[in-house]
C-alpha cells in the first residue's frame, strides 16, 4: 500500500490506515480487519433502515436543542442517502462482527459524519461520528431498532404484498378449475373425492392464516428500542428523544412505529425477532406442502398421477432429452428449507440475551431479512411461474376417480362397512369400478349406486356426511 492509495485516521485506540476513497473511518476499518470471516455483509434492508435510524436521531437533536441546525441538516442529507442505498459500497463490515453491532452503527456513524462534514460546510464545521451522529445514542438501542423498522418495512413492502398476489392467483385459479373432481388422498393412498377448489382452498387458508400471524405480530415489531442507550436507562439522552424519533420515523415510513414500553427489554432480549422467525418457518412450512402438491400432481407423465400439467420453463435433463421438471416448486421447497434453517438461528441467537444485551443482533438481522427476502420472492415466483399457468388433465382425474375404490365408503351407512369392505376388494382385485361391482353385490339398484357413488355429491358430504368430516 503506498502513500497515495490510504489515509491515516485516529479513534481512541490510536491511528490506523484506511483505504484513500473509503467514506468510513478508523473503527470500521478495525471491524473489518478484525472479522475476515464470511464476506457477508448487512443487508440492503438493514443499512436502508439504519440510515432512516439516524435520519430520524438528527432530526429529534435539532428539535431537542442539542444540534445545531447546520450539522442537522448535513447528517439528514447524508443519512437519506445511505438510506437510498447511495454509499452500499462503504458498509464493508462482516456480519459475524461484535454481537451488539457496534462495528456496523459506527460505520454508519462514520460514513455520515465524512458525508455530513462536506455537507455542512467543510473541516470549518466538522460533523463527529460520534458527538453528532450518534448523539442521543447507542449501538445497543440503534441495532435492536434497526432490525425492527427493517423488518416491520420488509414485511410492509415485500412479503405481505408477494403473499396477496400468491393467495389472489390461487382464487382466480381455483374460479377457473375449481369445479373438477379428484382422487382424494391421505397417507399418499387413494381417499375419498375431493373438487381442486377444495384442495387449492386449503393452500389459500394456510396462506391467509400465515398472514395473520404476521400481521398480529406487527405491534410489537413496531415498538422500538430507540432512547434506552446503553442498558436501559436513557443515560445521555433527552426523555423526549424516543418519542421524538419514533413519531419521525412513523412519517417518513408509514408505519405506526412507537417507543418500546420496556427499554431493558428491549435491548436485553429479541423475544419479537423470535417470535417473527417463527410465524415466517410456519409461512415456509405452507409454502413447501403446496410445492410438493403441486410436485406429485404434476408427476409423471405417463408413470405418476399427470393431474395437472406445470408451465414448461426450461429442460429438464443434461441427458435425458425432452424431460420437463417442476423446476418452481423445487426452488421454493429449497426456500423453505432455508428459512427453517435460519429459524433455527435466529432462536439459538435470541437465547444470547445476557443481562442487559443480547449479543447475537447482526446474526438475528441478517437471517430474519433473508427469510422475508426469501418467502416473498418464492411466494411471488410460484404464483406466476406455476399456479397461474397449471393445466388440468381432465381425463386423467376422471379415469382414476372411477376406478377409486374408496368410493365404496359412501355405501357404510347404507350396507355397512364389513360389506363396503368386501365390495373395495374385489373392485381392487379385479381392476373394475366400484358402481358395478356394488351392482353384483347388493340390492340397491343401479339408479340408487349412481347417486350414491357420484363424486361430486360425495365432494359436497355425501347422503349422511358433512363436509370437512375426518377419516
Amino acid at each position: 500500500m503506498t502513500d497515495t492509495d490510504y489515509r491515516v485516521e485516529r479513534d481512541s485506540m490510536g491511528e490506523t490506515r484506511v483505504p484513500a476513497q473509503a467514506l468510513w473511518g478508523a473503527q470500521t476499518q478495525r471491524a473489518v480487519q478484525n472479522f475476515p470471516i464470511s464476506g457477508l455483509v448487512m443487508p440492503r434492508g438493514f443499512v436502508r433502515a439504519l440510515g432512516l435510524v439516524k435520519w430520524a436521531a438528527a432530526g429529534a437533536n435539532l428539535e431537542l436543542g442539542d444540534i445545531d441546525k447546520v450539522r442537522a441538516f448535513a447528517i439528514q442529507r447524508a443519512a437519506l442517502e445511505v438510506a437510498e442505498g447511495r454509499h452500499d459500497a462503504h458498509f464493508p463490515v462482516d456480519v459475524f462482527q461484535t454481537g451488539s453491532g457496534t462495528s456496523t452503527n459506527m460505520n454508519a456513524n462514520e460514513v455520515i459524519a465524512r458525508l455530513a462534514t462536506q455537507y455542512a460546510g467543510g473541516p470549518a464545521v466538522p460533523v463527529h461520528a460520534n458527538d453528532h451522529v450518534n448523539r442521543g445514542q447507542s449501538s445497543n438501542d440503534v441495532i435492536p431498532t434497526t432490525i425492527h423498522l427493517s423488518a416491520a418495512l420488509a414485511l410492509s413492502q415485500t412479503l405481505l404484498p408477494a403473499l396477496k398476489e400468491l393467495i389472489d392467483t390461487i382464487a382466480r385459479k381455483s374460479a377457473d378449475v375449481g369445479e373438477q373432481v379428484k382422487t382424494g388422498r391421505t397417507h399418499l393412498m387413494d381417499a375419498m373425492p375431493v373438487t381442486l377448489g377444495q384442495e387449492m382452498g386449503a393452500w389459500r387458508t394456510q396462506l391467509e392464516d400465515a398472514v395473520a400471524r404476521l400481521q398480529g405480530c406487527r405491534p410489537r415489531l413496531h415498538a422500538l428500542a430507540q432512547g434506552g442507550t446503553a442498558v436501559g436507562t436513557g443515560i445521555n439522552v433527552d426523555p423526549r428523544f424516543a418519542e421524538k424519533v419514533a413519531t419521525l420515523l412513523s412519517r417518513q415510513t408509514g408505519l405506526d412505529l412507537r417507543p418500546a414500553r420496556d427499554f431493558f427489554a428491549a435491548l436485553a432480549a429479541q423475544d419479537t425477532a423470535v417470535e417473527l422467525s417463527g410465524h415466517l418457518r410456519t409461512l415456509a412450512v405452507a409454502l413447501m406442502k403446496i410445492a410438493n402438491d403441486l410436485r406429485w400432481m404434476n408427476s409423471g407423465p405417463l408413470a405418476g398421477l399427470a393431474e395437472v400439467t406445470l408451465p414448461a420453463l426450461q429442460p429438464g435433463s443434461s441427458i435425458m432429452p425432452g424431460k420437463v421438471n417442476p423446476v418452481v416448486p423445487e426452488a421454493v421447497a429449497m426456500v423453505a428449507a432455508q428459512v427453517m434453517g435460519n429459524d433455527v438461528t435466529v432462536g439459538i441467537a435470541g437465547q444470547s440475551g445476557n443481562f442487559q444485551l443480547n449479543v447475537m443482533l447482526p446474526v438475528i438481522a441478517y437471517n430474519l431479512l433473508q427469510s422475508i427476502e426469501l418467502l416473498a420472492g418464492a411466494a411471488r415466483t410460484l404464483a406466476r411461474s406455476s399456479i397461474a399457468g397449471f393445466g388440468v388433465n381432465g381425463r386423467q382425474l376422471s379415469l382414476a376417480l372411477s376406478r377409486n375404490p374408496m368410493l365404496v365408503t359412501a355405501l357404510n351407512p347404507v350396507i355397512g362397512y364389513d360389506k363396503a369392505a368386501a365390495i373395495a376388494k374385489k373392485a381392487y382385485a379385479e381392476g373394475r369400478p366400484i358402481i358395478e361391482v356394488a351392482d353384483e353385490m347388493t340390492d340397491l339398484g343401479l339408479e340408487r349406486l349412481q347417486k350414491l357413488l357420484d363424486p361430486v355429491h360425495l365432494t359436497r358430504g355425501g347422503e349422511h356426511g358433512k363436509p370437512g368430516a375426518g377419516e
